[in-house]
């Protein structure tokens, strides 16, 4: 019996392409049906509560505003302010067949908001709400709109139909080869012919295997599609057994698991794994395992490998870090705990192995061994994946931003495919932070309607249809790269990261550098001019370091601020081009080649690139940071000569920027990054344990013999027109 109609507008509530909800919007509140579990199952017509409504969109505040939005005109101009500050952007048309002749609507983009919910319009209505994240989308649509919708892409025919139920097998302790047993959940498709086999969708997670919103809907619209689905708490946290010791038994852990899956009754043995940040961590540490039933990954933010990535960046102690280590200090996540307004007292706390005791009240077990291990010992190639580059041949989808404070991971992740000759990779580089694909503007930096996507996890299903299912979509052919050019707001696409057309040009520091009221004296130029060129100098104390412009309750610690004001500062370098008369683009990872001297045994070199506009606004595009005693080696630490030239090489972040005509390209050098990185004490102690500090004398050297430089890699096609 077809269930009673409400009054009210009628709508239809689909994730990732799986409709799941019919809402009804009525005088007195939602109304709501669910899908549940069985294949065609639903619940009874139900009130929403608004305490608890269970959905990624505020149904709520749609509610109040729908009236509005419905008596706006929509054909007056292409920009609408709504009365409660909404700035939406007309963004593009779609056209469909609907009830037997074309319509046309338009998308509008909801611009200056994170999480966005852009609209589609028709005929003066809101026919849409569209919601786009990291690897999932939502979608509310007044039924028979659905084709004008990105619904529509989830109707190809070489896509699994969501066609099954779900059967939820429960908890599982699987057992780890040291013994520790690991919380495991097991979701199967429904509705299948008996004793059928099925790939598996794999997610291991320090943050719960079961969550609210996990549990509804996030991952099982897999198993709708005919996957197994099995998540996982890693080590040590929820209801796993073990230490949590982030990263260092990934590695097995996961081989274990993998092993464990392909042996089950209901597994045909292929596995595919996804997840982003500390989720992707654990997807490179498993296929370093080499184990052969791990045949795909989608690797969103991935974090790299600890040297390189976090927490020992460069070698220094990452203090971004702390908010995540606060959350993560129990066995269960509390990103409450993230959240505190005495940051700069927490930051100036020594001995750093003190911290947790006198921030939290307690220890942390697991800062307390990575505070043991100042040097890149056996205990960090625990978590090291990249060492087992030989064993690695998984295919892979890769996404990342360029403001992702994990996104050396992704460029380590993809070097290391590239090096051994890999097949089956992609890498998608979007404007994005570390939440990717949620925002249009960070930090007041504004990026294009277009730099939120809306195929993520439709690109994702075809991975997992083409390397589990063996279905024949050719998700793999086509260019292998898309990237956002900065300053253009447009997707470019090339078969290599970087792209091939790229060619690495030095850019010099030449003469002055100090900074001063007038922006700095230094020059920064694509042509060699060495005569007399003295070094430049500067006191680095490091209890008054340099900032690093990021808010750590927000942990979001790569961020495009304007360091206009920092580069005031006389422990600062600044290094500018001349206006530039025409566009220079850049698209690469940014290399810099520092000769530089220091009166301490130890202390770090941070370079930053920025891009600065016509009003002097300064928009970090990259930067790379590095501890001067492991400029040779990470294992084996060398301190400094004091006084003594010294070349250090530092591998800065990825960008692809157009530098537009009449800005400047502008590259600073300092020692300081607090609110990143702890300031080295310039003490060459143990930075676990040291409560010394030293002011050093600092000079970068840009001489014939020593010339600093920095590579960009500069998109020769672009320039010859």
């Amino acid at each position: 019996m077809e269930p009673i109609i409400p009054k009210g507008e009628t709508y239809k509530l689909y994730e990732s392409g799986i409709h799941l909800a019919d809402l009804y919007d009525t005088d007195n509140g939602w109304l709501q049906r669910r899908r549940t579990l069985e294949k065609d199952g639903w619940t009874e017509l139900t009130e929403i509560s608004s305490e608890n409504q269970g959905y990624s969109l505020p149904l709520q505040s749609i509610a109040e505003r729908l009236g509005e939005w419905n008596t706006t005109d929509w054909d007056a101009a292409d920009d609408v302010v709504t009365s409660w500050g909404g700035h939406y952007q007309r963004y593009f048309q779609v056209s469909a067949h609907i009830q037997g002749e074309i319509k046309t609507a338009w998308v509008w983009a909801l611009r200056d908001e994170k999480l966005p919910i852009d609209l589609i319009v028709l005929d003066q209505q809101i026919i849409a709400f569209l919601f786009s994240g990291r690897g999932e989308s939502t979608v509310l649509v007044k039924p028979g709109f659905e084709e004008l919708t990105p619904l529509s892409e989830w109707n190809h025919s070489l896509l699994s139909k969501a066609e099954y139920g779900v059967t939820r097998l429960g908890r599982h302790d699987v057992t780890m080869r040291d013994g520790i047993k690991l919380a495991t959940e097991v979701w199967l498709p429904s509705g299948m012919p008996e004793g059928n086999r099925v790939p598996t969708i794999l997610v291991r997670t320090p943050y719960g295997r079961v969550t609210e919103h996990f549990g509804g809907s996030q991952w099982l619209r897999f198993v709708r599609r005919g996957y197994a689905l099995v998540s996982q708490d890693t080590r040590g946290r929820e209801d796993s057994e073990g230490e949590w010791l982030p990263c260092a038994n990934e590695i097995e852990d996961g081989d274990d698991t993998l092993n464990w899956i392909a042996a089950q009754s209901w597994s045909d043995g292929k596995v595919g794994m996804i997840g982003g940040s500390y989720g992707g961590f654990v997807q490179w540490a498993a296929a370093a395992s080499g184990n052969p039933h791990l045949q795909a990954l989608v690797s969103y933010v991935t974090a790299g490998t600890p040297f390189v990535d976090l927490p020992r960046k460069g070698g220094t102690i990452l203090s971004g870090t702390l908010a995540w280590a606060f959350a993560m200090a129990d066995r269960k996540k509390d990103f409450e705990a993230a959240v505190r307004d005495d940051w700069d007292e927490v930051l100036a706390i020594r001995p750093l192995i003190d911290i947790p005791t006198k921030a939290l009240g307690k220890e942390v077990q697991f800062w307390n061994e990575w505070m043991s291990h100042s040097d890149n010992d056996d205990f960090w190639a625990r978590a090291d994946w990249s060492l087992y580059g030989d064993k690695v041949n998984v295919p892979a989808l890769l996404i990342s931003g360029w403001y992702d404070d994990n996104g050396a991971g992704t460029t380590e992740a993809w070097e290391m495919c590239e090096k051994h000759e890999r097949e089956n990779l992609k890498l998608i580089l979007g404007p994005w932070y570390h939440q990717a694909n949620t925002t249009r503007s960070i930090h007041n930096v504004q990026f294009g309607n277009n730099a939120i996507r809306y195929d993520l996890d439709i690109l994702q299903q075809r991975w997992f249809d083409r390397f589990l299912k063996g279905m024949d979509n050719a998700v793999e052919q086509g260019p292998r790269v898309q990237y956002y050019m900065v300053g253009e707001d447009e997707w470019k696409t090339s078969e290599n990261w970087p792209p091939q057309e790229v060619v690495y040009t030095p850019y010099y520091l030449l003469s002055g550098g100090q900074a001063q009221t007038s922006r700095g004296d230094g020059v920064l130029s694509a042509q060699e001019a060495f005569a007399n060129q003295k070094p430049d100098s500067y006191q680095f104390d490091p209890q008054d370091a340099a900032p690093f412009l990021i808010d750590m309750s927000e942990n979001e610690c790569s961020v495009p601020e304007n360091y206009y004001e920092v580069e005031l500062r006389e422990d600062v370098l600044v290094y500018t081009t001349p206006p530039l008369e025409e566009e220079l683009v850049i698209a690469g990872d940014i290399y810099a080649v520092l000769y530089a001297s220091s009166s301490a045994r130890d202390t770090d070199w941070l370079v930053r690139l920025t891009d600065v506009d016509e009003e002097g606004n300064s928009i970090r595009l990259s930067d790379g940071l590095i501890r001067a005693r492991y400029r040779h080696s990470t294992h084996q630490p060398e301190l400094l000569e004091p006084g003594k030239i010294e070349c250090y090489e530092i591998k800065m972040s990825k960008i692809a920027n157009t530098f537009k005509k009449g800005h400047c390209v502008r590259v600073s050098v300092t020692s300081g990054a607090k609110n990143l990185a702890f300031p080295n004490h310039n003490t060459g102690n143990d930075p676990a344990t040291d409560i010394a500090f030293i002011v050093a004398t600092q000079q970068v050297f840009h001489d014939a013999e020593y010339p600093s430089h920095v590579k960009l890699p500069v998109l020769q096609t672009r320039q010859n027109g």
